[in-house]
């Protein structure tokens, strides 16, 4: 007789009506952390660079440049960390999983024999994963807001094309948290495609109206070729010394205190607990 049957009951973890349950929402939610945790370490993902962009924008349709530009960047950046000395995977190229900009980033890193992570979200138009994600880090969500803590959390830096709402909302959360010093590193941000964001965005008159400061500006750059927007972040990215993986079971204050030590610990989260 197995444990599940004793007593003609089963354990609690096992009952589907429990674990879909209003009351069980708490466990969904740790999982959506726990999960992608254990995968990360155990593929030996260090951190990563973040694109974000438009599923709709296509190589053959409106602005389809930007597909290809994405594409090849993200080439550039997977040629560029396989050649670093680690024994860890640094700065793979993370996408939102889906189609578009997100696809286009994928298939960069694939083309360069890369590993590349997909954070899917599940939605009820239904955005499938695209075929060029790795296939042991191809990670589906229910919650948002556990997918953006995946985003921010191993990202070193963040790539934006251009895209809509939630291009917009993702790019004004790491924004906001960078502007509030949220964050226990600084993510640099890549606007790419100067013309369409300041067109779409007017950030000089939030610095005029008093809603920004003109520091603030500094928390972005701006680059229109793939290859100068590697050299902007090569640049800002120097590899640290700590090589670990992520972990969270420690404060931020305890591992600053003990980053230069490089110690086998958790590694340096991206967001400050």
């Amino acid at each position: 007789m197995t444990e599940r049957n004793v007593g003609g009951t089963r354990l609690a973890y096992e009952d589907p009506d429990f674990t879909r349950s209003d009351d069980a929402r708490p466990l969904r939610i740790i999982a959506e952390y726990l999960d992608p945790l254990r995968r990360f370490r155990r593929a030996g993902i260090h951190d990563t660079i973040v694109f974000f962009g438009s599923a709709r924008l296509a190589p053959d349709g409106p602005l389809g440049r930007y597909y290809e530009e994405a594409r090849e960047l993200a080439r550039l950046i997977t040629n560029w960390s396989k050649n670093l000395s680690s024994h860890l995977h640094r700065y793979v190229v993370c996408s939102g999983g889906g189609g578009g900009i997100m696809e286009a980033a994928n298939r960069g890193a694939s083309d360069a024999g890369g590993r590349t992570i997909g954070l899917n979200i599940r939605l009820p138009q239904e955005q499938k994963p695209n075929p060029y994600i790795s296939h042991q880090l191809n990670f589906e969500f229910h919650y948002f807001f556990m997918r953006k803590l995946w985003f921010a959390y191993l990202a070193r830096a963040l790539v934006v094309f251009p895209g809509g709402f939630g291009t917009l909302d993702e790019l004004m959360e790491i924004l906001t948290l960078a502007q509030t010093r949220k964050l226990a590193s600084p993510i640099p941000v890549l606007l790419y495609g100067s013309a369409y964001w300041r067109e779409i965005i007017n950030f000089e008159a939030l610095v005029r109206h008093g809603m920004i400061e003109r520091t603030d500006l500094d928390l972005m750059c701006f680059a229109d070729t793939p290859d100068s927007a590697l050299d902007l972040l090569r640049a800002r990215l120097a590899p640290g010394a700590i090589e670990t993986t992520p972990g969270m079971n420690r404060d931020w204050s305890e591992i600053s205190n003990s980053a230069s030590a490089a110690s086998n610990g958790p590694g340096d989260p991206a967001v400050s607990s």
